[in-house]
């Protein structure tokens, strides 16, 4: 998958979290949303930190730190 085709696609996911979180919040279920809220749009941050990476072994040492 190309670098800007998962970039664009963890956007939109981000997108839908929000309006999601946006609309648990307005019938009050405000301890689920904010769970949903951070993981939810936590991916594209979790995307661009491999993509940075600098070699496997960071990669690695990134991913067994979560």
């Amino acid at each position: 998958m190309s670098e800007s085709k998962l970039r664009d696609q963890s956007l939109e996911f981000a997108i839908s979290v929000i309006n999601l979180v946006k609309d648990l919040k307005s019938k009050h279920e405000t301890i689920i949303s904010n769970q949903i809220g951070r993981s939810g749009t936590s991916i594209g941050a979790n995307i661009r930190e491999a993509q940075y990476a600098h070699g496997k072994p960071d990669f690695i040492a990134i991913v067994n730190s979560l």
